[in-house]
């Protein structure tokens, strides 16, 4: 008598909740800083941005519920992007989306702040020595397999001064600040090698060029919570970070072609990081003209968010979202 063996089960819809959906965490998050940083440049009250961070929480929260669920469900698809070559530099968005929260909490909860941006701490570093050391330890990665977001681990780092310096934790934010550098310049350079010398990304990633403003973005934020000035060092970290915009600002047409994914939400937080930095030069120097610089890419920021708002309900809606590959 032959046996005819099963098919494998088909993986549930919750199966494929990509760790990829905490950039949805990490863009909101960036929103509500950006739209803080304003309201301070401004001189307004923060009744707008206290609106979108409990708007930021409760998405943050049922995001890290679909991911618990998965992982008690389904584990071995959560070791199955962490073995990843791309999927695996999106796991540190989980510790830099609570890390945000920290400091959008800071000023107005601070004794939740501080606790939560301990635990986020802890995790980046955690998290980002994994990532590392996972790369460092494998032996297949082609250059194919670089893209910016590789950066993310990195940037992670660069976050953690922007509450902890406030809190008086300057020693370990300088130890964060200095390892999210290093290792900035590092991918910086591979990750510019695969896009000028081997094939072009695939379209679903392309967005992620964006990414390559935050680390200089937040590099410089983090730079004036730690030091107090802008400086030289400063200046040249703001300027990286426009130069990278406008270099991206090149590819605006080539996005135009690409059918939506959650790669698109890469757009919003390296936008967000550019305002407030934007509004952090202006406080600091008198600038009249990065406010209004920062103002514009505040407007750019709310019309780009809301539209992938937008865009992600519909595709979840028609079931394009988490499909397989």
């Amino acid at each position: 008598m032959s046996v005819i063996a099963p098919e494998p089960a088909a993986p549930s819809r919750l199966a494929h909740f990509p760790i990829t959906f905490f950039a949805i965490g990490m863009g909101m998050m960036g929103l509500t800083l950006a739209l803080r940083a304003a309201e301070t440049s401004y001189g307004t009250g923060h009744d707008v941005s206290r609106g979108v961070l409990v708007v930021s929480v409760v998405m943050l929260g049922a995001l890290g519920l679909g991911l618990v669920a998965k992982a008690l469900r389904h584990p071995g698809e959560i070791a199955a992007e962490w073995h990843h070559p791309v999927k695996i530099a999106f796991f540190p968005a989980i510790s830099i989306s609570l890390l945000l929260l920290a400091a959008a909490l800071l000023d107005g909860a601070p004794g939740i702040a501080a606790p939560l941006w301990m635990f986020a701490t802890a995790l980046q570093g955690v998290l980002a020595l994994s990532v590392l050391s996972a790369w460092i330890g494998h032996r297949a990665f082609q250059p194919a397999m670089l893209t910016p977001a590789w950066f993310i681990p990195a940037v992670g780092n660069l976050i953690v001064p922007l509450a902890g310096a406030r809190l008086g934790y300057v020693e370990i934010s300088w130890l964060f600040f200095s390892g999210g550098l290093v290792f900035w310049v590092v991918l910086l350079t591979l990750v510019v090698n695969r896009l000028m010398f081997h094939d072009p990304m695939p379209g679903k990633m392309a967005p992620t060029l964006m990414i390559l403003v935050a680390p200089p973005a937040v590099a410089f934020s983090s730079w004036m919570g730690l030091t107090g000035e802008t400086g030289a060092f400063g200046h040249f970290l703001i300027s990286t970070a426009f130069v990278f915009a406008l270099l991206v600002a090149t590819q605006v047409s080539r996005f135009r072609k690409i059918p939506f994914a959650l790669s698109w939400w890469a757009l919003s937080f390296p936008l967000a990081a550019l305002a407030i930095a934007s509004f952090g030069y202006a406080r600091a120097t008198g600038s009249t003209a990065h406010g209004w610089i920062g103002t514009g890419l505040l407007v750019l920021l709310v019309v780009v968010v809301a539209g992938l708002i937008v865009r992600t309900a519909m595709a979840m809606r028609a079931g394009l979202i988490c499909i397989p590959e």
